[in-house]
């Protein structure tokens, strides 16, 4: 689990930081995050 929580939370912040950099829109953003909140089972967005 721990692996899981740390693999997702890297990609949330590289998926961060191309949205700070505008290299993709809010709208892809949320898409993305919900597909990889779906794939890492995470039910709660507690930075929201």
């Amino acid at each position: 689990m721990n692996k899981d929580l740390i693999s997702y939370s890297m990609q949330l912040a590289m998926l961060k930081k191309l949205l700070v950099r505008k290299l993709i829109s809010e709208e892809e953003y949320i898409k993305v995050k919900k597909g990889l909140m779906k794939d890492y089972k995470i039910v709660s967005d507690i930075t929201a």
